[in-house]
C-alpha cells in the first residue's frame, strides 16, 4: 500500500468548500496541476477522465463511488481483478463556525503496485497545489 496526504484549514463553512470540490470540470480553474476533468458534475456513479500535468497526453479514467455532500466524496481507479487500485476521498470537517478542513488522500494498492508503484509521482505536493487552491477560492 501507499498513501498520499494532503489538507488545510479553511476559513469558510463546509458547505461552501463542498461546493467547490464537488465541481469537478472547474478544477483547472484552482488545482495547479489539473489540466481539465470530463464528465458531469460529481455525483454517486459519475465516472469522470482526469488530465494532469504529470501527463498531459494521458486520461485517468475514475468513478465516483462514494458521494455524501457536504463531507465525503471518493474516486476510485485501476486495473481490473483489483491488480492495481487507486482511491482518491475527498473529506470536508466542520470544526467550527464558518470554519472547515479538506482532507486529500489517496491509497494505492494491489498485486501490481511494486512496478507500476515506481512510476507514479510522488502526489504530496499535488495534492498541496489543490488544497491551497480550494482554500483560496473558499476564502474569497
Amino acid at each position: 500500500m501507499r498513501e498520499t496526504v494532503a489538507s488545510t484549514d479553511i476559513d469558510a463553512p463546509a458547505d461552501k468548500v463542498w461546493a467547490i470540490i464537488s465541481d469537478t470540470p472547474s478544477y483547472p480553474s484552482f488545482d495547479p496541476t489539473c489540466i481539465r476533468v470530463e464528465g458531469p458534475r460529481a455525483s454517486l456513479g459519475s465516472r469522470l477522465k482526469v488530465y494532469s500535468t504529470f501527463s498531459p497526453e494521458r486520461a485517468f479514467p475514475v468513478k465516483v463511488t462514494a458521494y455524501s455532500p457536504p463531507r465525503h466524496m471518493e474516486w476510485t481507479g485501476g486495473m481490473p481483478l483489483g491488480l492495481f487500485k487507486g482511491v482518491r476521498t475527498f473529506t470536508v470537517e466542520d470544526t467550527g463556525p464558518g470554519k472547515s478542513r479538506l482532507v486529500v488522500r489517496e491509497v494505492f494498492s494491489g498485486p501490481m503496485l511494486a512496478l507500476i508503484g515506481r512510476s507514479i509521482p510522488d502526489m504530496t505536493e499535488a495534492f498541496e497545489g489543490f488544497c491551497r487552491g480550494a482554500k483560496e477560492l473558499a476564502e474569497a
